[in-house]
């Protein structure tokens, strides 16, 4: 994260295959959950209570759907990501692009696969800015996605009557926490709605597990 910069305004449609799977670095045997009922999001309980948790966590997987729009129009998708103390794995689905994009990574190797070939480089950040010309602070959306800022970013942070983050602000980047599931015994983000400038993702994810890291 110590590389930002903005993207480029002329970006586009075509390239949002390309980005969201950069941009989703990326979006998560436990218990697999569902959207709750009002009720139980209304008792979500102590955040603080599970903050630590959260900052430990470094096995699990996410299913659900990814949106991008930007002022030239918007696609959706499917996302599964499985993340891994030293590696990751994120497929992405659906209408968004020609049939499925993957992404795995490992300390110093970013590995991104697609209809238009294999690209490779050390970090996704590195990745995007040579595909694109232009990279976004990638590696932070594994705390995003668990309702965490990232490392030495700067953030700013919104909390809602139950103390739980309800906006985030870090990298020139907005995420509202729009809702929240149990996965176990832990409350995870259901739906977030990321933007930057032009650029609004949204990612709803349908299932969470917590993994065993072994």
């Amino acid at each position: 994260m110590k590389h930002v910069s903005s993207p480029h305004p002329c970006a586009a449609i075509a390239s949002a295959r390309v980005w969201l799977g950069l941009v989703l670095v990326a979006l998560l045997a436990g218990c697999a959950s569902q959207a709750p009922s009002p009720d139980q999001s209304r008792d979500r309980g102590d955040w603080e209570a599970q903050i630590e948790r959260l900052q430990t966590l470094d096995a699990w997987s996410l299913a659900g759907k990814v949106g991008l729009r930007t002022n030239e129009g918007s696609e959706s998708a499917n996302i599964d990501w499985q993340q891994r103390p030293d590696t990751y794995r994120i497929l992405i689905s659906g209408p968004f692009g020609a049939g499925r994009t993957l992404l795995t990574g490992r300390p110093g190797a970013v590995t991104l696969t697609n209809g238009e070939g294999r690209f490779e480089a050390e970090t996704p950040e590195a990745l995007m800015e040579h595909q694109l010309g232009w990279s976004l602070p990638i590696s932070a959306l594994d705390y995003w996605v668990r309702g965490l800022p990232a490392p030495e970013g700067g953030e700013r942070i919104e909390h809602d009557e139950q103390g739980f983050p309800q906006q985030l602000r870090q990298f020139g980047w907005t995420i509202e926490y729009r809702d929240w599931t149990r996965a176990d015994t832990l409350w995870m983000p259901r739906r977030l709605v990321m933007t930057y400038g032009e650029l609004r993702a949204t990612l709803v994810a349908n299932q969470w597990q917590l993994l065993s890291d072994t």
